[in-house]
């Protein structure tokens, strides 16, 4: 039910760990094709509950892009978390003329990764 995703990624996560990361999300939103009984597309967000949420992920199946469906996902997702004050996501650099048409704004931030554990099977101590 939750094969193809994370197609662009050098090394992905399981459908066990992708399972575990959904389950432990704060808010998930899925795009099922009703015609197959198949995710094509998910958006995850993790929050305090009160005044902060991040989305950290959304995919969408490769076959499925360009259909609306990543829009859909982030509308949905940010009516779920109506009334937080802030929502943060951060993408790659050629990505953010499609997340500024969806009503996020450009903003500066710091990351640390860590692609030794990019597949999410590396447990933390």
């Amino acid at each position: 039910m939750l094969k193809g995703f994370f197609a662009d990624w050098p090394k992905h996560p399981d459908e066990e760990t992708h399972l575990e990361l959904l389950k432990n999300s704060y808010q998930i939103v899925l795009a099922i094709d009703e015609q197959i009984q198949q995710v094509v597309g998910f958006i995850t967000a993790i929050s305090d509950g009160v005044l902060s949420a991040y989305i950290p992920l959304l995919e969408v199946l490769p076959e499925y892009q360009n259909q609306g469906i990543g829009s859909e996902l982030i509308r949905r997702m940010l009516a779920e978390l109506d009334g937080i004050y802030m929502i943060d996501l951060m993408c790659d650099r050629e990505l953010q003329p499609y997340y500024s048409k969806q009503g996020l704004h450009l903003a500066t931030g710091m990351v640390h990764r860590n692609y030794a554990a990019q597949t999410g099977t590396v447990k933390h101590q």
